[in-house]
């Protein structure tokens, strides 16, 4: 079976409505970038996480190509943005991860809440968090030292000063403390995400969003006295600054913040009514019985870890009970990974095979790497292929990767292997990214030269259609 070569079909006028199929290919060919659409409404900010699409991509699909009541799935679901929408728009939202904090953040997002319950449990905690570090520091430094194994302790000293430490324990304390199960996630989320942002939060990171996060040099206090690194501030030019000195912010303050920005997004969620089901799963094996599923939007992980969100998730996740090496344990199961130890290739068709041969001729590891990802990418395309109803679509937005020089053309592969699989290809969308709005790991400055910036300005939009075979044998 040779690759889809994919072009856009250009539609004759008729007076007769679009087929499924044939509305499918105008989407794909249609406005995808979204560059100029507001993100912020519901609980799509809640909480940043590294490359999601923008809510506009899956609005578009649900609206066209399902009814109210019908039944969205995203198998990799992340920030759980297809289920908010699909939610939004009075269709059953099914979602799965691995990631334990997509499967948080997306629960959150979904939850609809007493605005005036959360603002009034927010005032108690955060009123007891403060009486609690100004009182009896030392009894917040006893639980300090007996939250962890002593790996996740080096973890979390090296990349938490120890006045944040104080103040992130005292807030954790107070949250632990609340026994509504919906109240404790709400501001566990609003917790991590004081942390993780794309510059760091109140940790000593800088860009989180990079695959290798980097320890600021030089830390300020609030006032501007220098906490640490003084030797090392002369050193810096002025044009360094920006990369290497950090001031640090209260936890409390920024929690605060972040609590009242999450409480406005409360109020689009109170009135929904639309089912939603989360699991904890692998998108190799989705817990879903066969054909009960309307419609797929999802984005796999970038391929030999380009966008590594464990590296980001971990720094609230030591805080919220996961140590650091269980985590380092799950960070290898997850779709997209390195780890190549006792795991099971499958053949793949002559493209995708011809890519993986030439990156292994370059670069083993790389190309064992790439082959393991379409492998798991083979078995998770046979699932969204069992689960979906016939006459029905998938749209799986991917982005390419370079290894050593060559391109994965991650779009192509997956069309191929989704053709083995028994899916039609009709048509690829691409849509060009905005790279200053989204949590890209593409660091601070522009480097044209860079592998992991030149592969992070396109993706591509894949429609897999599952052909009714019932339907055109009926014709």
């Amino acid at each position: 079976m040779s690759i889809l070569q994919p072009t856009l079909l250009t539609l004759e006028a008729t007076a007769r409505p679009l087929s499924y199929r044939e509305n499918l290919i105008a989407l794909l060919g249609g406005e995808l970038d979204f560059h100029d659409a507001d993100s912020s409404y519901a609980s799509h900010n809640f909480h940043a996480f590294p490359a999601k699409f923008p809510p506009q991509l899956p609005r578009k699909f649900i609206a066209a190509l399902t009814q109210p009541g019908e039944k969205v799935l995203d198998p990799m679901m992340g920030s759980g943005t297809t289920l908010l929408e699909a939610r939004l728009a009075g269709r059953a939202a099914f979602g799965c991860d691995i990631d334990p904090l997509a499967l948080m953040l997306t629960q959150v997002k979904l939850t609809a809440m007493e605005k005036r319950t959360v603002s009034d449990c927010h005032y108690h905690l955060a009123t007891r968090a403060q009486a609690w570090i100004s009182q009896n520091p030392d009894q917040v430094r006893q639980s300090l030292d007996q939250r962890w194994d002593a790996a996740t302790r080096k973890f979390v000293d090296y990349w938490f000063a120890a006045e944040t430490q104080l103040e992130l324990m005292a807030l954790l304390h107070e949250i632990e403390q609340i026994t509504d199960p919906g109240l404790q996630a709400f501001f566990k989320l609003a917790f991590s995400a004081t942390i993780i942002t794309k510059s760091g939060g109140v940790s000593l990171a800088f860009d989180l969003a990079h695959t290798r996060p980097h320890r600021v040099k030089v830390v300020r206090s609030a006032s501007g006295e220098i906490l640490m690194g003084a030797d090392v501030l002369a050193t810096l030019s002025e044009s360094q600054h920006r990369y290497h000195v950090k001031t640090l912010r209260s936890p409390l303050e920024e929690f605060n913040k972040r609590v009242q920005a999450n409480l406005k997004g409360l109020t689009e969620l109170h009135d929904l009514d639309a089912p939603y089901t989360l699991a904890r799963g692998n998108a190799q094996a989705l817990p879903l019985p066969a054909e009960a599923i309307d419609l797929i939007v999802t984005s796999p992980p970038y391929a030999s870890n380009a966008i590594d969100y464990m590296r980001a998730h971990k720094f609230s996740l030591v805080w919220l009970g996961h140590p650091i090496n269980h985590l380092g344990e799950k960070r290898k199961t997850y779709i997209g990974g390195e780890n190549i130890s006792d795991f099971a290739f499958v053949n793949l068709p002559p493209h995708a095979a011809q890519i993986v041969d030439e990156i292994r001729r370059l670069d083993a590891p790389k190309g064992a790497a790439i082959h393991r990802y379409y492998s798991e990418m083979t078995h998770a395309l046979r699932e969204m292929y069992r689960v979906l109803k016939p006459g029905k679509a998938a749209l799986v937005v991917v982005g390419t990767s370079v290894m050593r020089g060559i391109d994965t053309q991650t779009q192509h592969c997956l069309a191929e292997i989704g053709q083995t699989l028994g899916f039609e290809v009709p048509a690829i969308g691409v849509r060009r990214l905005d790279r200053d709005r989204r949590m890209m790991p593409a660091g601070f400055k522009v480097d044209r030269q860079s592998q992991i910036q030149q592969r992070m300005h396109e993706e591509y939009v894949i429609g897999l259609y599952k052909p009714d075979i019932t339907a055109k044998e009926t014709r």
